[in-house]
């Protein structure tokens, strides 16, 4: 009988799981040496694969370069009508090839060899051309392809992706790549937005809601009014934040609300957070008190209010 869709995916992705079990067994020393060229590059990796293996190395190249090592992809065919000037000594190949005998190659790998520029090869036949030209080859173990005839690039292609990806992790090991780093090559979207800081989203300057101890309630509204946040800091004497003013303040000291001065409704100590912190992290804490927004301060430096984060500075960004 005819398997059900929901065996045949389940047999395709143990398959390529037992594919990627062979190929952790299988690694070596020349996983180490291929890092080891990689991080001596002056210049950039050029990585290269022909079909499905060149799909595969655009998704690598675009890993590197966006974890901190400069990288970009070559087309074989096109490297033989003029995109072999793309590479250069100081650079680093990485060609990939399941059989290692893509004849679209043949001009890419002459002219590393005859510019003496380092070549990594990844292939599945230790005898193949590409590895025997190579000055490190990583090969792929003899793994059954998930299509059950060995005739599509399944478990190959998985295999190659997970080593690219095992290849970029170790580099930013290695060079302590932080999360701020990654913020830096990925700005938009979803993982951007993750990475924000507070200092990329805090309102500051003149569009601070800013009032002194001694200013009557009175301006304290105004300046409530006018600035749009629904609260209100106040500075103490020494510029530092001395507490803030809410709606909920206000409700509590209704009566008599306008005889007041600014310290005597605020409340003191707020929570607060630094400039240097996630946004992520600011929208938790402001989910944790239940409260709109908070007040910037450096936590090692005056503790003056240098800027201000609303929850809508967040949902605008994608987070909340």
């Amino acid at each position: 009988m005819t398997r059900s869709f929901l065996d045949i995916a389940r047999q395709v992705i143990r398959v390529e799981a037992q594919a990627l079990n062979q190929l952790e067994a299988a690694l070596n020393g020349e996983f180490d040496r291929a890092v080891e060229l990689l991080l001596a590059a002056k210049g950039r990796v050029i990585i290269s694969g022909m079909g499905k293996s060149g799909h595969i190395a655009r998704k690598i190249a675009a890993t590197f370069a966006s974890t901190g090592t400069p990288a970009h992809f070559v087309h074989p065919a096109e490297a033989s009508h003029g995109d072999l000037g793309m590479m250069a000594q100081g650079d680093v190949v990485l060609v990939l090839s399941n059989s290692g005998e893509t004849p679209e190659l043949a001009d890419l790998l002459a002219y590393s060899r005859r510019f003496e520029i380092p070549l990594i090869g990844v292939a599945s036949r230790p005898e193949s051309t590409l590895l025997t030209q190579s000055d490190v080859a990583l090969v792929l173990p003899a793994a059954e392809e998930a299509c059950g005839r060995g005739i599509v690039p399944t478990s190959s292609t998985t295999m190659t992706l997970a080593l690219g990806d095992a290849l970029a992790v170790a580099l930013m090991e290695h060079r302590s790549f932080t999360p701020e780093n990654f913020r830096d090559f990925h700005p938009g979207g979803k993982l951007g937005a993750r990475l924000s800081k507070v200092r990329d989203l805090m309102h500051r300057g003149d569009a601070l809601p800013m009032v002194s101890q001694d200013t009557p309630m009175g301006d304290a509204l105004i300046e409530i009014s006018q600035k749009g946040f629904g609260v209100v800091g106040v500075r103490a004497p020494d510029g530092g934040l001395a507490g803030i003013i809410t709606d909920g303040d206000l409700r509590r000291k209704m009566d008599g609300l306008l005889d007041n001065s600014a310290a005597e409704v605020m409340t003191e100590s707020p929570t607060t957070i630094g400039p240097d912190a996630l946004a992520e992290e600011a929208v938790a804490i402001m989910n944790r008190h239940k409260i709109t927004c908070l007040f910037v301060v450096d936590p090692e430096g005056s503790k003056q209010a240098q800027g201000l984060l609303h929850i809508h500075d967040c949902l605008r960004v994608g987070l909340g």
